[in-house]
């Protein structure tokens, strides 16, 4: 089955958040209200309770004035997940369309994900001590449906479908932008840690998105893919057992140590 995305186009959004509130509205996901610090976005990053954001980037060009970029911001669902590499409850799984799931009922909310994700995107949900994100609606996709970011948005900004052809569509949409005032417009996702499954039109440079130029999964995931993670299951147990011979030895040796000390002190009397 081919690969279906969402394509994003920087330069036809307007940043009305109608793709925030219906993912919130499809998740059942209650509001969050965060202090404001003299910007426009309403959250600095995705949370538990926030799988989509807007980020409004301003920009001062010398000979333009202020410009802004917008960015739709959640889970790029990777074509090969960091997440699901470090996962010590394979709580993650890859849908043969492309969607990153995340199994919350294996979910132990230790947040290794969080931290191996070159996005930051899994976010720790504390009240179930679990970790929750985008999910690319995969169960909306599965009856036939249009992801309800895509469905909403009035500006045409988002569209869903086959990757390839979304792919082929930004490379034209690109080429317009360059050709009409955008000469550093660009695609993002298309190779990017080896392919996203999410497509992004950019009118600038990544990094003027807020948007890594290199993302990379750090360099102790593979050593723990590849070291850890397989014998972990032998770990833990070999650890209890540590401690318990540990504790077992300690006490024989503190029994032993109050046994010498006793026959001193009786010999001790004895010569009195």
């Amino acid at each position: 089955m081919a690969y279906m995305t969402n394509l994003y186009d920087s330069s036809k959004c307007t940043a009305c958040r109608g793709c925030m509130i219906a993912c919130k509205d499809w998740n059942q996901l209650p509001a969050v209200m965060e202090p404001f610090k003299g910007n426009y976005s309403t959250h600095e990053d995705t949370n538990g309770d926030t799988f989509t954001i807007i980020k409004f980037m301003e920009e001062e060009d010398p000979v333009d004035g202020v410009r802004w970029n917008f960015l739709k911001y959640n889970c790029f669902h990777c074509f090969d997940p960091a997440c699901m590499q470090v996962c010590p409850r394979q709580a993650y799984s890859k849908t043969e369309w492309g969607a990153t799931i995340h199994d919350p009922d294996k979910c132990i909310g230790c947040q290794y994900c969080t931290y191996a994700c070159p996005f930051h995107i899994p976010k720790y949900r504390k009240r179930e001590d679990k970790i929750a994100k985008c999910t690319l609606c995969a169960d909306r996709v599965s009856e036939g449906l249009t992801p309800a970011c895509a469905r909403t948005c009035p500006a045409n900004a988002l569209k869903f479908g086959d990757r390839a052809e979304l792919l082929a569509e930004a490379e034209e949409r690109v080429k317009f932008l360059r050709a009409n005032g955008f000469p550093r417009a660009t695609i993002y996702g298309k190779l990017e840690l080896g392919g996203l499954n999410k497509l992004y039109i950019l009118t600038d440079t990544p990094d003027k998105f807020g948007l890594p130029i290199d993302p990379h999964i750090p360099k102790q995931i593979p050593f723990w893919q590849d070291w850890v993670q397989p014998w972990l299951g032998w770990l833990i147990p070999l650890a209890i057992a540590g401690s318990a011979t540990s504790f077992v030895t300690t006490r024989i040796l503190a029994n032993k140590h109050a046994g010498h000390e006793e026959h001193g002190a009786h010999v001790e009397g004895g010569h009195e």
